[in-house]
Parts: C-alpha cells; structure tokens; sequence
C-alpha cells in the first residue's frame, strides 16, 4: 500500500506552534538589540565629546564646557548641537558645586592648561541593570571610562 504525499495534521501543528514561538520571542529580542544599541551608541558619543572638548579647549587655548541636561535629558559640549539621551537609560552627573546650573545642567569645564574642573558622568542601563561611568580627572584632564556592576 503506497501512501500518498503531503502532511499529517500532527506535523502541520507542530511546524504553526513552531512558527508561533519564534513570532513570540522576535520582538523581545529585538528590543534587548535596539536598547543595547542605543547604550552604546550614547557612551561613545559621550566619551567622544568629553574628548574632544578636552581637545578644543588645549587647541583654542580657552575653556570648553560639555554638559548634560538633566531635566531635557541631552547632552553635548556648550555651542554645540546636543544629543538625545534615550528612555531605555538612566544617567547620573557627579561634577563640582559651582558647575550645577539652575536649568538642571550639570557641567564638567576643561581648562586651557589641560586641567578640569572634573567630575565623572554614570551611563545607566534600565533593564539588566549596570553601566559605564566616564571619569575626568581634574588635574590632568584625562577621560577614562569603567565598568558599573549592576
């Protein structure tokens, strides 16, 4: 006895279970690329900025100023256009007293002489927790950037 070509019942509902787990699981991990893009896209551009507001202020033999807006939630060197922080991320600004603007602006100013008024800027994940913080060292000036365990 031959049997004719074509599917069970049995193996079509397991190929649409199948089909329906995958369309489950896309969007979610869809989500943890996009936010894990956006992380990274905002620490290297916050990295890049402080560097080059250090850069600016040794070139131009003046202060650079880089900022970020807390309360409009940006960033970026003062004169500039700023950039948007993300929803998916948290960020905290420790800098000196005198650098806290009334408008929520939280600043960290380089010095001609290569110097900084330092601080140190907490690039938080939202989900998952941990992070990066961008260090600047008053004295010399220098950017680093260090893990943060969740």
């Amino acid at each position: 006895m031959r049997r004719e070509g074509g599917f069970t019942l049995v193996e079509l509902l397991v190929v649409f279970a199948i089909m329906a787990l995958l369309i489950g699981i896309t969007p979610i991990a869809y989500q943890k690329m996009r936010d894990t893009a956006q992380y990274r896209d905002v620490l290297r551009t916050m990295l890049s900025e402080l560097r080059s507001a250090r850069q600016q202020a040794a070139l131009t033999r003046s202060e650079a100023r880089f900022g970020v807006n807390l309360q409009q939630r940006s960033f970026g060197i003062q004169g500039r256009s700023e950039h948007p922080l993300p929803e998916s991320l948290a960020v905290r600004a420790t800098v000196a007293g005198i650098e806290i603007g009334a408008d929520g602006v939280a600043a960290i100013r380089f010095l001609p002489d290569g110097g900084a008024t330092g601080g140190s800027i907490d690039v938080l994940r939202s989900a998952g927790g941990g992070g990066a913080r961008l260090h600047v060292d008053w004295l010399s000036g220098r950017v680093t950037q260090e893990p943060l365990l969740p």
